[in-house]
């Protein structure tokens, strides 16, 4: 061996250096160890979040089995139908004393109308006297109504008495001077085979003997005339009720939530409104066209509520909802698009599987313990994204609560977006509110359902 190759031999190796061009590749592709942490964790999450979703909407039913309905485009607003703010102008009676007061009658000077704590009152010189109580408390909820009575159609008799019209009980004569209450007809006795589930308004003939009311459905009770609307049920009915023969006939059967009922002045027809369908049947009493029915007016600019004689001559009509035009009618919308409300109906019944949801799993504190969302209860800790955006849901769906952020929007029930600046705080924890930020769900506080648990209570804030 000669010298030079054992110098060679004996030379110490160089090292090595090591620049960002070598690790680009590994940047470029994402590689590193903890990116492919991350996006497991997120895909896991996304996974244990979206096949519970879709597997309840699936496999849940129901409660509704809307059927599609047709209807006009509504009328535009303009011309005599031009909005306008003369209600506001109006003096504003009892405010604050009445808890929803649905119909008003008047014997004389003295003014009567039902509450939503199934009371008959009688509004006298700015005082408020209960005079009948058509069931029993507490009253607190709509689950109270049932006992407590509804009372609604309220009409005064020829000879000084009231004739109310309850949404569970049934056809009372009041009598507000003794305060005798008489029950004429209740809601469990079958009219041809069916019971009355949701008695609403009522007219009665200026000699007392006949009265004409309204069952809305033999299905829906008043408290979930929610989904009485949105299934568009056709088992509502217009009724007859003789007062001497205590004899009740159906007059009109298949209607789509019958409500308000007038008679005309010269009582040769009643006119009933047909809430869903956005129009008003007539029904004749007497004359050539006695026992048929035809419709009296369709396609009305909002959907009718009550109906009362105006001194004109013609009607008053409540509406209850709005068809705006030009504008959007969520009501008419989904009146062709059963399959949508099938599946808003469905998430009220996802309660039983809230307890299942991503924010109590594993892959879900394991991200969050990543993105160090955890700390201890009662730290504040910083969100370390950019994002001014934030998405509030309830966790728990049988959990009605309100969101309020001050400043930033009205309170609203979730789901709801809220924007939340920097440095926000957000407000103090509630019952049954989760944060969801980029598919994250994250538990704000306790909730009182034994079905939904969650992770230890903290404070927010969005990053600078």
């Amino acid at each position: 061996m000669s010298e030079a190759d054992g110098l060679r031999q004996r030379r110490l190796l160089r090292p090595q250096v090591v620049t960002d061009d070598g690790q680009a590749p590994e940047a470029k592709d994402g590689s590193s160890f903890s990116g492919r942490v991350f996006r497991v964790t997120f895909l896991m999450l996304a996974v244990s979040l979206t096949v519970p979703l879709l597997g309840a909407m699936l496999l849940l039913e129901s409660p509704i089995d809307p059927q599609p309905l047709s209807f006009k485009e509504p009328p535009l607003l303009l011309g005599v139908l031009q909005p306008n703010t003369k209600l506001q102008q109006a003096e504003r009676l009892f405010e604050n004393q009445l808890i929803g007061p649905e119909s008003i009658a008047n014997i004389g000077d003295v003014m009567f109308t039902g509450t939503a704590d199934g009371r008959i009152v009688k509004l006298e010189n700015g005082e408020i006297d209960t005079i009948a109580r058509l069931g029993s408390g507490p009253c607190k909820t709509r689950d109270d109504e049932p006992a407590c009575g509804r009372p609604l159609g309220i009409r005064a008799g020829p000879n000084g008495t009231l004739f109310v019209a309850d949404a569970y009980k049934g056809l009372f004569e009041v009598n507000p001077w003794n305060r005798e209450v008489k029950l004429l007809i209740s809601s469990e006795t079958p009219i041809e085979g069916r019971k009355m589930s949701f008695v609403n308004d009522l007219t009665i003939t200026q000699d007392g003997r006949k009265i004409y009311f309204t069952d809305s459905s033999s299905k829906w009770q008043r408290r979930d005339y929610l989904l009485l609307v949105m299934e568009g049920t056709d088992d509502g009915r217009l009724l007859e009720y003789d007062t001497e023969t205590k004899e009740v006939k159906v007059l009109l059967d298949q209607l789509r939530f019958p409500n308000g009922v007038q008679l005309s002045p010269t009582e040769d027809f009643v006119l009933v409104a047909e809430t869903t369908m956005a129009r008003i049947r007539r029904f004749y009493l007497s004359g050539l066209m006695k026992g048929g029915a035809d419709l009296f007016v369709e396609n009305l600019p909002g959907f009718p509520d009550n109906i009362r004689p105006s001194s004109s001559g013609g009607y008053w009509v409540g509406m209850a909802t709005i068809r705006s035009n030009p504008g959007f009618s969520m009501l008419d919308f989904l009146s062709e698009r059963p399959y949508i409300k099938r599946m808003i109906f469905k998430i009220p019944r996802m309660s039983p599987v809230c307890g299942h949801f991503p924010h109590h799993t594993a892959p879900a504190r394991a991200l969050a313990s990543t993105l160090g969302l955890l700390p201890p209860p009662g730290h504040v800790r910083h969100l370390p994204f950019p994002s001014r955006v934030l998405m509030l849901l309830p966790s728990c769906p049988q959990v009605n609560t309100l969101l309020n952020l001050p400043g930033l929007c009205q309170p609203v029930p979730g789901p709801a977006w809220a924007l939340i600046p920097y440095s926000m705080p957000l407000p103090p924890p509630q019952c049954g509110l989760s944060l969801t930020l980029l598919g994250l769900t994250c538990g704000l506080s306790h909730c009182g359902s034994s079905l939904c648990t969650h992770l230890p209570c903290w404070t927010l804030q969005a990053a600078p």
